[in-house]
């Protein structure tokens, strides 16, 4: 993903900051940007007819802003893409990098990171952005893939909306090391410490039909 021109941390917000572990927060440019790219689904979320939804979906990013896509019938992309302001969204991410085993209930967690945005999405129309957009979501998901197979068609793109969201109010939340026990329960005898948990790739799996000449492209068995 393109690197932001500037280093300087995000500012914070009251959106943006925690009621609790603000120890963990961080607004650190570079953590953000790791672990929003580290990652595949995002959830969106935004108020529908007064109540709340989340949507699961991909993303990319380009630089400082985050692109979304999506059928042209998609409730969210819609109004979007409405006259006004846009549609409020709050995104996240999340990794889980260990479960965090501890002597009491109590004090049992997870080691994870993750990244919460706040702002306004708004469609995107220019025909120039949307090809980046859309190159970027699949980039974000194999990087090189986008090169790698065939773009979109006139249709596809009149069938496609694309939303973006701007890295304005954003913060990134870690927590890492081992389990937080009571003193007067680090004598009792039940295990504790950390899980370690990480995703994997399996060996590639052809498509049906696929001619079996056409090779396995080198970007997916180093991965």
């Amino acid at each position: 993903m393109a690197d932001s021109p500037t280093t300087a941390p995000y500012a914070s917000t009251d959106r943006t900051v925690p009621a609790r572990y603000r120890d963990r927060t961080s607004y650190d440019r570079a953590l953000v940007h790791g672990i929003l790219d580290e990652a595949y689904v995002c959830h969106l979320g935004f108020v529908r007819d007064g109540a709340p939804v989340v949507l699961p979906t991909l993303f990319g990013r380009v630089g400082e802003r985050l692109y979304i896509h999506g059928s042209t019938g998609s409730r969210p992309l819609r109004a979007a893409g409405q006259a006004g302001p846009g549609l409020e969204v709050c995104l996240t991410v999340t990794h889980v990098d260990g479960l965090v085993l501890a002597r009491s209930a109590m004090h049992h967690s997870i080691n994870f990171r993750s990244v919460v945005v706040h702002g306004t999405a708004h469609e995107v129309t220019d025909p120039q952005e949307r090809l980046t957009a859309l190159n970027a979501l699949v980039d974000h998901v194999v990087p090189g893939r986008s090169s790698d197979t065939r773009p979109p068609n006139a249709k596809e793109l009149a069938a496609t909306a694309v939303i973006r969201l701007d890295l304005n109010e954003v913060s990134a939340k870690v927590r890492a090391g081992g389990p937080n026990d009571d003193a007067e329960d680090l004598g009792l005898p039940y295990w504790a410490g950390v899980l370690p948990f990480a995703p994997a790739y399996g060996a590639p799996v052809p498509a049906d039909g696929l001619d079996p000449a056409v090779a396995v492209p080198g970007y997916l068995t180093a991965r």
